[in-house]
């Protein structure tokens, strides 16, 4: 069974199992920038993975220069503290691109879900891609994955509800591997980014 990174959400208790905590963008306005800041830095724990998410929403109530704000300082945590960085992005693929600058960490592009050309262009620029459930049934998105490296990608249920095992049996299907070469790819990909 594949191993995962539980999102930490604002409420919630950091788990035993590895997590990933940050400032989405749809959380500002749920208190003060700073204590949303306090709350993250206090749950950058020993199973803390990654930080994120974290990054850029156009259709979310957020102002987009806080946004940016918040995102840059979320990459400086995330150098200084040596751990990748998770990005959410809606509408805001070349905004992200330019931000990967600030980053000394890897980052993984979560939620993948685009044309060829913005795969292309974030993998140019050094980004992991992360997909889940719209593979199973996005066919453009099923030929863009075709052309993913194998060491450039991650799987995800993100909030869907559904056995992540059937995701890499279309993966696998899809790339022309077994699921269990699939699997420990991903789990090489995970120790390198761990190793930054």
């Amino acid at each position: 069974m594949p191993n995962g990174i539980y999102n930490l959400g604002l409420q919630d208790i950091p788990p035993d199992s590895p997590y990933s905590v940050g400032i989405h963008p749809g959380d500002l306005g749920s208190g003060s920038t700073e204590e949303l800041f306090s709350w993250l830095t206090e749950n950058v724990k020993e199973n803390c993975f990654a930080i994120g998410e974290c990054g850029l929403d156009s259709l979310v109530q957020a102002d987009m220069e806080i946004q940016k704000e918040v995102f840059l300082r979320q990459l400086k945590i995330a150098n200084e503290i040596r751990k990748p960085v998770i990005v959410h992005c809606v509408r805001k693929f070349y905004e992200v691109i330019a931000f990967r600058k600030h980053s000394s960490q890897p980052v993984i592009m979560h939620g993948f879900n685009k044309k060829q050309k913005v795969a292309e262009d974030l993998l140019a620029n050094n980004f992991y891609l992360s997909v889940g459930k719209p593979v199973l049934y996005n066919l453009s998105l099923q030929d863009t994955l075709k052309t993913i490296p194998l060491n450039r990608m991650f799987l995800e249920t993100d909030d869907e509800d559904f056995d992540i095992r059937i995701l890499y049996e279309k993966v696998s299907l899809l790339k022309g591997i077994s699921p269990e070469t699939l699997n420990e790819q991903i789990k090489e990909n995970l120790e390198t980014i761990k190793n930054g």
